[in-house]
């Protein structure tokens, strides 16, 4: 009878046993979060367990997204000093640099006495088609007032970009009228050029500026040689100075440019990255151009595979400083809520073999970050000798020249930074921004009579006659920088080449404050010696032919 009993009641006791196991259990996970001796998972799982426990049992309510927010960069540090963490929230500024346009009104601006003053106006743009004018103040936007203390370029960006085919309400003052002028504006595509110039330098040879390296260089390369061929382009200077990368891929497209059919232009391996080359087709259409490279401290990144393909197969001559020694690869990641991280994946090597990476530790970011301020501070901008080359890093170029790996890539030719001129007065006009603000009200206040120069050279000869720089002094001495002439006198060509400059950038755009500042430019200067003497293709060490082999 006791079995029978048992046998009828034993389902209801194994469902009742379950129910308790499950109770018993969910008890002990929220307390224990995985064991009832508090110990937790395995280290794959800590970080999604701290943050259940902290969500469960903190006695505070925590925003957990906040908090994966702050530990995500964090994460990141430990690994190197390139992968990094992009908030949903700046990953379209970020990606916008290199990806060739973006959707915004089409203007260039500063921020002066805590107002927007539009520089140029994109030809094309949307704000030109409303009848926006360089020399225009927004003073409202969408009917709100846009001035004051709080502005800083961020906050202007973020406003006045947005989705293509959106409106923008702006009010502006104008200095020819009394009342302000109402424009509503849609936004566009504003293409973002990463080449700056690209002029004929002398009747011989041809400049190009590329400030990145993004999704639309290579076209944009191809463009500037086709212009500067049609004008008899005898040999070329790439400038890389200032450059700090951007896409791998476009590098290596427009190394291909320069370099014969199996020549390797870049590799890279990783741990979970399998060894990949790149080599030129043979399709370039400069593979015989004379060439000159410059590249100074900040040159990093694939400004770095250009120069070094360029060094490592005898194909041009490198100018400047020794650049900044990015060698490592960066794989973009995206997640579901817009963020995303640029993950190390690989190094990459020059085709001698060289890493370029310089030398970094874990923890210590901030020493990594202001590695020029240690070079200027051992001499290495102004003197080649103060530069320690690693001879342990001596690699070989195709034709046996030596070239040293350890960090950056070492120039042909060594440039020091030009201190010439330079005095405590010019340094305390620049730091207080003298020299951008009164160059800007100059421009403000004679942009009639400028509009008639169409050039550089033709502005430059009215400015000279204008005593600018007299101007300049009395504002600066009533700005509280006392005059002190024969700290003047030293920087006299320093102080009118920067106010010259500035001018004409305001007047004419980058390509010809570039042209301007390029005929005192010491490095672009040597750039075109090596190309007016025929030493473009470096000298390839000749062997000793008495010397027999055994």
């Amino acid at each position: 009878m006791k079995d029978s009993t048992t046998k009828k009641f034993l389902p209801l006791i194994i469902a009742i046993s379950i129910v308790l196991g499950i109770i018993i259990g969910n008890f002990y996970s929220k307390q224990y979060t995985g064991s009832p001796s508090g110990i937790v998972g395995g280290s794959s799982n800590k970080l999604n367990t701290l943050l259940r426990v902290i969500d469960d049992q903190y006695v505070d309510t925590v925003n957990i997204n906040n908090l994966v927010e702050k530990a995500m960069p964090q994460v990141l540090a430990g690994l190197d000093p390139h992968s990094v963490y992009i908030p949903a929230k700046d990953l379209e500024d970020v990606n916008s640099e290199l990806e060739g346009s973006f959707s915004g009104i089409g203007v260039q601006f500063t921020i002066q006495q805590d107002t927007v003053h539009i520089n140029s106006v994109i030809p094309g743009g949307p704000s030109e088609k409303v009848g926006i004018m360089a020399g225009d103040r927004i003073i409202k936007v969408n009917d709100s007032l846009f001035v004051g203390k709080s502005l800083n370029n961020d906050k202007v960006m973020k406003t006045l970009k947005g989705p293509k085919g959106t409106e923008v309400k702006i009010s502006i003052k104008r200095q020819t009228e009394t009342d302000l002028l109402d424009f509503i504006i849609e936004r566009g595509d504003i293409p973002t050029n990463t080449i700056e110039a690209a002029y004929m330098i002398t009747n011989d040879f041809g400049y190009i500026q590329i400030s990145k390296f993004g999704r639309t260089t290579h076209f944009e390369l191809l463009n500037a040689i086709a212009k500067l061929s049609y004008k008899n382009c005898k040999g070329l200077i790439i400038d890389l100075r200032e450059n700090t990368g951007g896409y791998m891929e476009a590098a290596i497209r427009m190394v291909n440019e320069f370099l014969p059919e199996g020549q390797l232009i870049v590799y890279a391996q990783g741990k979970h990255y399998a060894l990949d080359r790149h080599f030129a087709n043979g399709g370039g259409n400069c593979q015989d151009l004379p060439l000159v490279v410059l590249i100074d401290e900040v040159s990093a990144s694939a400004s770095e595979i250009f120069a070094g393909a360029i060094q490592d197969n005898d194909r041009g001559t490198i100018v400047g400083r020794r650049s900044f020694g990015k060698g490592l690869v960066q794989q973009p990641i995206q997640f579901s809520d817009g963020s995303a991280i640029r993950l190390t994946i690989a190094r990459y090597y020059t085709p001698s073999g060289r890493c370029i990476q310089r030398p970094y530790e874990i923890g210590k970011e901030e020493q990594y970050e202001l590695d020029w301020v240690m070079r200027y501070e051992h001499g290495e901008y102004f003197n080649k000798d103060s530069i320690k080359l690693d001879e342990t890093q001596k690699y070989e170029t195709a034709g046996g020249r030596t070239v040293y790996g350890g960090g950056g890539i070492m120039p042909d030719i060594f440039v020091p930074q030009d201190t010439l001129g330079v005095t405590s007065y010019l340094i305390e006009v620049s730091k207080k921004g003298l020299l951008l603000q009164y160059s800007f009200l100059y421009t403000d206040n004679n942009r009639q009579k400028l509009m008639k120069y169409e050039n550089g050279e033709s502005l430059l000869a009215y400015l000279k006659s204008q005593h600018v720089l007299e101007q300049f002094l009395a504002f600066a001495d009533k700005k509280g920088v006392k005059r002190r002439n024969i700290l003047i006198h030293k920087s006299q060509d320093l102080l009118e080449r920067y106010l010259y400059g500035n001018i004409i950038y305001n007047m004419l755009g980058r390509e010809e404050h570039i042209r301007f500042i390029n005929k005192a430019d010491e490095t672009v200067q040597k750039a075109l010696e090596v190309l007016k003497n025929g030493e473009a293709f470096p000298t390839i060490p000749q062997t000793n032919p008495n010397q027999s082999e055994s």
